[in-house]
């Protein structure tokens, strides 16, 4: 059973020596452990670093990326390289390495395939009382989303089954989190929570750079994300809205042509009523084919997935050349 630790990095050669030297030797259930460096376009000579502390696979993307990038780009290249499970941790020694057998332990007794560290952000001293109630509205929007309790959606400590990492398909720009917890509720694939410890803090976050950029970016990601899986529903929602907007000014129409007996006027009412109410059906009928999309992506994910176990089973088994010889009369 071989374990990859994959570090994304960017700009880290100050923090990534003390992330390296507390990263476990030995696992129980593990028979080999390696590291993997996914460098992000910096600048500061991280990579070399990572060689001269004799990290065993560094991968440099030409320029800077982003972390959703490096992560899916961390997975393929970790998939090419064997690993039977993959853990993500950050560069910045946030996390406490001692706690990644708490990662993989479900893993290892076949409950999950992807494991996500809860640090318990409404206990963290250094996140500020808005940051605790930010990041915990967030998981529970996200919760609902994908189906299943996510507790700590944006952290990116997690352990991911090989499995599991070749169906993960990450289509946002900005971060990973998000989007692969509702992909896997959508997916019905076991995920599981465990309580993880984080060491004090040594520099502000660079994915959060501020409140405000936090929202743009995450919002529209968990939206985008939900749209995708669950397209029917999100269009109902939404030309529900328009119909009964539409049924409201029909009924004052009603109520003042035959109880009120007025009956001039108020017929601005007739006509919003009709135009909300087309606009309502025709988001439904937008929902229909957006759910049929849904569904071929579906089989298109599902040809992927295949495609990509293909490649990665030849290129770990490589078949040996079958010669013709005469059948045997």
């Amino acid at each position: 059973m071989k374990l990859i630790i994959q570090i994304p990095c960017y700009n880290e050669a100050d923090s990534l020596p003390e992330t390296l030297a507390d990263l476990p030797l030995s696992l129980p259930g593990i028979t080999h452990i390696e590291t993997m460096v996914i460098d992000d376009g910096s600048t500061d000579g991280t990579v070399q670093v990572a060689r001269q502390l004799g990290v065993d696979h560094i991968l440099q993307l030409p320029y800077h990326m982003g972390l959703a990038a490096v992560f899916r780009l961390g997975l393929e290249a970790c998939l090419k390289h064997g690993a039977d499970i993959i853990v993500n941790t950050d560069a910045d020694n946030q996390y406490v390495s001692a706690d990644i057998q708490k990662l993989i332990e479900p893993i290892l007794e076949g409950r999950a395939q992807l494991v996500i560290g809860d640090r318990r952000v409404l206990t963290l001293q250094h996140f500020s009382p808005f940051k605790r109630l930010l990041q915990h509205l967030g998981s529970w929007v996200v919760a609902r989303a994908a189906g299943i309790p996510a507790p700590d959606a944006t952290s990116g400590f997690r352990a991911l089954t090989r499995e599991m990492a070749l169906r993960t398909l990450v289509l946002s720009n900005y971060s990973y989190t998000l989007e692969t917890i509702i992909q896997a509720g959508a997916h019905n694939i076991p995920v599981e929570f465990v309580s993880v410890r984080t060491n004090p803090r040594k520099r502000p976050s660079r994915l959060m750079r501020s409140t405000s950029h936090y929202l743009r970016q995450s919002i529209p990601t968990i939206l985008r994300a939900y749209a995708m899986y669950q397209p029917l529903r999100v269009f109902s929602v939404i030309g529900t809205v328009f119909v009964v907007a539409g049924l409201i000014p029909a009924i004052r129409f009603l109520i003042y042509r035959y109880l009120l007996g007025i009956g001039t006027g108020n017929i601005q009412s007739l006509i919003l009523s009709a135009v909300l109410l087309i606009l309502g059906f025709q988001i439904y009928l937008i929902g229909l084919l957006a759910d049929l999309i849904a569904f071929n992506r579906k089989m298109l994910e599902e040809q992927n997935y295949r495609l990509k176990r293909l490649e990665l089973e030849t290129s770990l088994h490589p078949a040996s050349t079958l010669m013709e010889t005469p059948a045997e009369r």
